[in-house]
């Protein structure tokens, strides 16, 4: 049976700083591509899957936080967590202002908090054993899901087709420095379910269930988003077609580029560490806005 792969050395001098960075969202278009809606409300899916998402990320995390006997590791996880939950809030911002401008986006949120609490949460009355188990399993769905999220972040980090397009540039600093901390962490959940089992079929297993799960939530929440926005009427729907072409032109990530990173995830000498640059990341994550303020307060 395969194995996964030991981390790099390189990894072990990782050391993961929160930045508690605030946004202004006061002047921000409901199109923050400027006569884009599919594109702009693509990308805005990020808003209604994150707060929940990452919210129940911290949780798993916390609940593996005392399976962990490596204390390099440990601090990982513990900067992982810190990180995670001011992205939640940052993304929770977005939706709070669009909700002000008239698109509601809680009937999909309230969706979507049902899937990770009740669906994916802790399940009361499970023995020792069962409960950890089932912490080693949702740590390989986050694992997973962290995969994409490093793509993501890639991707935003070399986008430069939304600063031709002109989008809003406070969001375009949220998406950059949310990016190069996805990537600068995107060893952290592989390496917390290679510490708490290291064998091939969990890490597969998770990708099995993530991956389609995450294409599904999606599409429907771009249809959604499509749906509400009260400046469309109803009048655009999202297709595949239309995604690609604004893939092309460097508005939204290559599909096929997505589906090629997901396979390389199923090599058994996989590791996040050959994903993305940490030093593309650190050198963003110094000049953003944001964090910078929020490193000098």
């Amino acid at each position: 049976m395969p194995r996964s792969t030991p981390a790099p050395a390189v990894h072990h001098d990782l050391v993961l700083e929160p930045r508690d960075v605030q946004f202004d969202w006061s002047a921000l278009p409901l199109h923050w591509i400027p006569d884009e809606p599919v594109a702009t409300h693509v990308i805005n899916v990020l808003h209604l899957l994150l707060p929940e998402g990452e919210r129940w990320f911290v949780e798993v995390f916390k609940q593996a936080l005392p399976m962990i006997t490596d204390e390099q590791l440990r601090e990982e996880v513990l900067g992982f967590i810190g990180q995670e939950a001011i992205h939640a809030e940052a993304h929770q911002e977005v939706l709070d202002h669009l909700l002000g401008q008239g698109l509601d986006p809680r009937p999909y949120v309230r969706q979507v908090g049902w899937l990770f609490r009740r669906v994916l949460g802790e399940r009361p009355g499970l023995t020792a054993a069962q409960r950890r188990e089932s912490v080693i399993e949702r740590v390989a769905f986050v694992a997973a899901i962290e995969h994409f999220t490093a793509f993501l972040g890639n991707w935003a980090l070399n986008s430069p087709g939304l600063d031709r397009a002109q989008a809003d540039p406070t969001m375009l600093d949220l998406l950059r420095w949310h990016g190069a901390e996805e990537v600068e962490h995107r060893s952290v959940a592989f390496d917390l379910l290679n510490h708490l089992d290291p064998g091939y079929l969990r890490r597969v297993r998770g990708m099995l269930v993530s991956g389609p799960m995450l294409v599904h939530l999606w599409v429907r929440g771009a249809r959604f988003m499509l749906a509400a926005d009260p400046l469309l009427d109803g009048r655009i729907k999202p297709t595949w077609r239309e995604a690609h072409l604004n893939a092309k032109r460097g508005l939204l990530p290559d599909l096929r580029l997505l589906a090629r990173s997901a396979a390389r995830y199923f090599n058994p000498g996989y590791h996040p560490t050959r994903e993305g640059s940490s030093s593309q990341a650190l050198g963003y994550l110094a000049t953003s806005p944001a964090a910078r303020a929020a490193a000098a307060h």
